[in-house]
């Protein structure tokens, strides 16, 4: 796995809405995480927006269109949208263990 691939294994749980500038909830430009064993993978459709990890502020990554970013369980992070984009943000998580029969 590198950092712009998923861990093995996850399923698609949800996708969101499609967000731009004028949709985008506010608690994404905001310092947040995804919980504990779900994974997110931002992928913008349009446009260009800016995703930082708080860890590392001082490294935005710049993420055009037909570009993705992989975002950890609980690792913080925000957007900033300085010009018009959109978006959408997948969950994926591992699946569920089925009881054997």
């Amino acid at each position: 796995m590198t950092d712009d691939e998923l861990p093995a294994g996850l399923e698609l749980t949800r996708t969101t809405a499609v967000f731009d500038q004028h949709t985008v909830p506010p608690g994404l430009l905001a310092a947040h995480r995804v919980a504990e064993g779900l994974w997110g993978r931002l992928v913008v459709h349009s446009g260009e927006l800016t995703f930082v990890f708080e860890g590392e502020a001082d490294e935005p990554r710049r993420v055009g269109a037909g570009e993705h970013v992989i975002i950890p369980p609980s690792r913080p992070h925000h957007l900033e949208l300085t010009e018009p984009a959109t978006f959408v943000v997948e969950f994926h998580r591992l699946p569920a263990e089925r009881p054997s029969v």
